[in-house]
């Protein structure tokens, strides 16, 4: 009732203040049809703003209910809240009297963990002239266990299953177990990382990065034969960029025993890559010889763009390998490696090592690899079969400074079942001036990495 009310007498008072202005004085008496019709809709419009009017009061309104409402829950919210928080400080303020005086060491960062990766394969092979087998079934895992954000700590084994020879004194199955590396690595910033303990070295890149399941050959390129692959000592690590392309140099300087003499003299087949570690069979702490060997190794990577890039590198160590601490062990390596989109792959290295013997003067020994591969989904067959595989081939060769030298031709392929799941095979063509090393093989190899 008090609407209507209210809409009659703004009506009214409308009407009548429309009346006014629309008649003059003197015409009030007498209206004209027109004059009229022009009263009723200027009345009508009238009406029609005063509903409009109404309607937005309405929602006015209900917003503002709506307002009430909320904040009713609020308040009713912030008293809960303030509840919990009451509670919480007694909890707090009890759990603080039962303390102990002394108070407690606290425990290792929340950030350390720990984690095994590593590879495995087994191999079956024949070469000419004699039966085929299974000559290899392999286990490597790797243990990392990262300290906190600046320490890790890795480790490296290889277990190996292999027969021993016929006629030996201990025949049927022997099983080897070696540590591959382990060091502790200590990050000083983001550019320079201390690394000490057993290592691989960065002599190349083959060892730190293609070794195992990641080569995509069953078998290691024969010049690496020339160069030690672990040392016991130091090092200093790591990479600096340059601008913002992605363009980087890596670096690496390390002190190690370095290569030594097995029969503690310096006669030519005597030389030892790998063995020293400074103790003898007995556990006695000792270096072999007095001097370790300095090494390190600077490269270049080079981004063009996603999946093409170009990686150089120049490496080396020297240091004296026999007992008496007088004759010198030296080696230089330059590799190189290049992808050309995601299906091409170049790699390779040129090795090249001094060693001073007391009985052969110095020898050279030396050699060089180069590798490829081609994924063939590079064709865009849409065959699942064939985009699985990768054609590779490797082509290597090494003089040992002893008067033997081996060419070797490889040929074969990489089937991928998974990202790190692998059959691999290759047929290999060597050809040698020692009778031993001139026969063709060929090899199979399931590897898992992991």
């Amino acid at each position: 009732m008090k609407s209507m009310n209210t809409r009659s007498l703004i009506f009214g008072a409308t009407a009548s203040i429309a009346l006014g202005l629309v008649l003059p004085p003197r015409a009030a008496g007498a209206i004209s049809d027109s004059d009229f019709n022009s009263l009723s809709n200027l009345v009508q419009q009238l009406n029609e703003r005063v509903q409009a009017l109404e309607q937005t009061h309405a929602r006015d309104q209900q917003v503002h209910a709506r307002d009430q409402q909320q904040i009713r829950q609020m308040q009713q919210q912030l008293g809960q809240t303030q509840v919990a928080v009451t509670n919480a400080i007694q909890q707090a303020q009890a759990a603080a009297q039962v303390q102990p005086t002394v108070p407690v060491p606290s425990g290792p960062s929340a950030s350390h963990n720990f984690t095994m990766v590593g590879d495995a394969e087994v191999q079956y092979g024949k070469v000419d002239g004699s039966h085929g087998s299974f000559g290899l079934a392999d286990f490597a895992p790797i243990f990392l266990y990262r300290a906190g954000d600046d320490i890790l700590f890795e480790a490296g084994f290889d277990t190996t299953l292999s027969d021993n020879r016929p006629g030996s004194t201990d025949p049927g199955a022997s099983t080897s177990f070696d540590l591959s590396f382990g060091q502790l690595d200590y990050l000083l910033n983001d550019y320079v990382t201390l690394v000490g303990g057993y290592m691989l070295l960065p002599l190349g890149t083959y060892t730190e990065r293609s070794a195992g399941w990641l080569n995509k050959i069953p078998d290691d390129p024969l010049p690496r034969g020339v160069l030690p692959s672990n040392g016991a000592g130091v090092q200093l690590r790591g990479s600096v960029p340059m601008g913002q392309t992605g363009q980087m140099v890596t670096y690496s300087v390390y002190g190690v025993n370095g290569p030594s003499s097995a029969d503690g003299t310096a006669n030519a087949d005597q030389l030892d890559l790998d063995s020293n570690v400074g103790f003898d069979s007995n556990g006695n702490r000792l270096n072999l010889h007095g001097s370790p060997s300095g090494g390190g190794r600077i490269g270049w990577f080079y981004p063009f763009k996603p999946h093409y890039d170009l990686e150089l590198g120049v490496s080396g160590q020297s240091g004296t390998w026999d007992d008496a601490d007088q004759h010198l062990w030296s080696a230089a390596v330059i590799d190189a490696a290049v992808h050309i989109s995601p299906y091409v792959e170049l790699k390779g290295e040129y090795i090249n090592s001094w060693a001073e013997t007391a009985d052969s003067g110095t020898i050279h020994p030396r050699g060089w690899w180069v590798q490829g591969g081609y994924k063939l989904a590079g064709l865009n067959l849409d065959l699942p079969v064939i985009n699985n595989v990768e054609l590779v081939g490797r082509y290597d060769t090494v003089n040992d400074g002893l008067g033997t030298k081996t060419d070797r031709y490889t040929v074969g392929y990489v089937y991928y079942f998974t990202d790190t799941l692998l059959f691999e095979g290759d047929y290999e063509f060597p050809s040698s001036n020692d009778p031993d090393q001139a026969h063709n093989q060929y090899v199979f190899q399931l590897s898992y990495g992991f």
